[in-house]
């Protein structure tokens, strides 16, 4: 653990002390945590707290609960809890630079971490990224339905009308496919779905989206969803 020295209170306009780790969960809720204009994501977009999260959504990363003192996170990747909330922080909420030890905002993020996280002896996770992008046989158009409504709905809105999406910039499903064509030239339409759902917004294709990794969202699940959108 490498954040040290957090604030017990942060003043928040005119309302007086506020707790850090209240301050904190408020900002894990708000995609204002980011100073980009164009940021649509908070935390919370992502992450459920509890450990036993709404059986009804499929989110990309795992639940938080526990996670202040892991070893280390994004699969073994990070080995510092500020970084690996800098690797989100920049990477997709388009953050304009990484947060840093002295930030209030960091600081408060911190503390409610720590608050949901009891377990100080918690194990890190395994967080599996497909490297190299291969096709997957078809799935069940039924279950790839369900998958949508869990795993794509809340950003992207409803499939056609993208009624109810978190944000203009989510492309419309699967309507935006149509372009694929002329941007990705001979790649077939399901690859590229599969490389936006797999490897999020590396690699230029996804744009901030987040990568799926296989704990999050399971080859079977992958193929019902595309199955769905019509591939």
């Amino acid at each position: 653990m490498k954040w040290l020295g957090m604030l017990a209170v942060l003043l928040v306009g005119c309302r007086g002390p506020t707790p850090a780790a209240e301050f904190g969960e408020t900002l894990f809720q708000d995609a204002r945590l980011s100073d980009s204009q164009f940021n649509s994501f908070s935390c919370a977009t992502c992450h459920a707290t509890s450990a036993t999260p709404d059986p009804d959504r499929m989110l990309a990363g795992y639940p938080l609960e526990n996670v202040a003192f892991r070893k280390s996170w994004w699969g073994g990747y990070e080995t510092d809890l500020l970084s690996a909330v800098n690797f989100c922080y920049l990477g997709f909420m388009r953050g304009v630079s990484p947060l840093t030890r002295e930030d209030p905002k960091a600081r408060a993020l911190y503390e409610y971490l720590v608050r949901i996280s009891p377990d100080t002896e918690a194990p890190a996770l395994p967080f599996t990224v497909v490297k190299d992008i291969q096709d997957v046989p078809p799935g069940d158009a039924a279950r790839g339905g369900a998958v949508y409504r869990a795993a794509c709905q809340t950003c992207h809105g409803a499939t056609h009308t993208g009624e109810g999406r978190l944000t203009t910039f989510a492309s419309l499903l699967p309507e935006v496919m149509d372009d694929y064509d002329a941007l990705f030239p001979g790649i077939p339409r399901r690859l590229v779905v599969i490389e936006k759902l797999r490897h999020g917004s590396f690699f230029a294709v996804g744009g901030t989206m987040p990568l799926y990794s296989r704990e999050a969202l399971s080859d079977e699940d992958l193929a019902a969803v595309l199955t769905f959108l019509g591939l």
